[in-house]
């Protein structure tokens, strides 16, 4: 199984994220639960981390080299949505050099102190993973250029004109950078770093492969059509396939004899409100609004919002993302519209006057 773990706060949710984004089981963010269950499942190298096949070989020849070279590794940047692996490959990047790792986030360095106190006390070829980097305030980044380029920083001690700054020498170290907005991060820093690795959203039959791994490791019984029925609704992210996974086996041990099948597997994500594609009640909930209340569009986000009775911010960043990644919602200047591939899905049909001779729908409804 391959994920993330959120180090954001106490409970695996990002404060950053609206109201809603954690609690749904097709959310990509790590829960309570999901914390306690994954380290069980975590791949501990690279020939057992599923998908990503680009990015691990890449990965691989960084590792071999340096572990060639009697050397540290080059410092690290994984960017990509929640839940697909940086965590994991963070901790497997420790593992193939042999060294311990470290793990903080950005919310949590607020200071140029705090990031110092963690630099400072780093044994030499340790890993430091430092997930939602981009979240890191700017003093601390600044400090951090210094430590990735020349493994030293600069303490400031005393204030005003009699402030004296004590330069400390860091032993080599491999920063490990993980972010979910690659954009947001300042050129001087994405720049020293030595690799960069993308995640991309996993295909079904990788998706397949983990979730047979995590049934092995969990003592679940599952045919090849129930691990297919999971990955087809799991999103393309290891995180939700394995979530899903757990709740079908508790459906199974319930309901049936505590063999997955396909007919299992689709009842119980039924009862999760979980759909064929994917979605869950809050995702067709905007799209029932779009296609009954408004006619497909175009409509503005915040009246879309109103509609749903979910936050702006909710509707936004939490379902709109993977609706238009699915190709059922787009966002255009006069408002939110839904594509013809959304009628399709909800079972209805559009309005004449929203499509064309070709019967499809037109961009701005025309």
């Amino acid at each position: 199984m391959n994920w993330d773990d959120s180090t954001d706060t106490a409970d695996g949710q990002d404060p950053g994220l609206p109201p809603g984004g954690a609690d749904r089981l097709v959310g990509a963010d790590a829960d309570g639960e999901d914390t306690a269950v994954e380290a069980a499942l975590r791949p501990k190298d690279l020939e057992e981390f599923v998908g990503q096949e680009r990015v691990r070989e890449q990965l691989d020849l960084v590792l071999r080299a340096a572990r060639a070279r009697g050397a540290t590794a080059d410092h690290v940047l994984l960017s990509g949505a929640p839940g697909l692996g940086k965590t994991t490959l963070s901790m497997i990047i420790a593992a193939e050099m042999g060294a311990p790792i470290r793990i903080t986030s950005g919310p949590a360095i607020q200071h140029a102190g705090d990031l110092a106190a963690i630099l400072s006390s780093l044994q030499e070829g340790e890993v430091l993973f430092l997930d939602e980097i981009h979240r890191m305030s700017r003093p601390a980044e600044e400090m951090l250029y210094m430590a990735m380029e020349d493994f030293r920083v600069d303490v400031i001690v005393g204030k005003g004109p009699g402030a004296t700054a004590i330069p400390l020498e860091l032993p080599p170290f491999t920063l490990v950078g993980a972010t979910t907005r690659a954009g947001l991060l300042p050129p001087p820093l994405r720049d020293r770093f030595g690799f960069t690795g993308h995640m991309e959203f996993y295909a079904p039959n990788e998706l397949e492969r983990v979730i047979h791994r995590s049934a092995g490791l969990l003592d679940v019984d599952i045919e090849t059509e129930g691990a297919a029925e999971i990955a087809g609704r799991s999103r393309g992210t290891p995180r939700i396939a394995n979530r899903l996974l757990r709740r079908v086996r508790d459906y199974a041990q319930v309901k049936a004899d505590g063999l997955i099948t396909r007919e299992i597997a689709a009842q119980a994500l039924d009862v999760y409100e979980v759909d064929g594609r994917g979605l869950d009640r809050l995702d067709r909930a905007v799209l029932t609004a779009l296609l009954k209340l408004f006619s497909g569009g175009p409509v503005g986000l915040s009246t879309l919002a109103v509609a749903v009775g979910e936050e702006r911010e909710t509707v936004e960043e939490v379902a709109e993302p993977f609706l238009v990644r699915e190709g059922l919602l787009a966002r255009t200047p006069r408002g939110r519209i839904a594509t013809p591939a959304a009628w399709t899905h909800m079972g209805l049909v559009p309005p004449q006057q929203m499509t064309g001779g070709n019967g499809q729908q037109g961009l701005f409804g025309t």
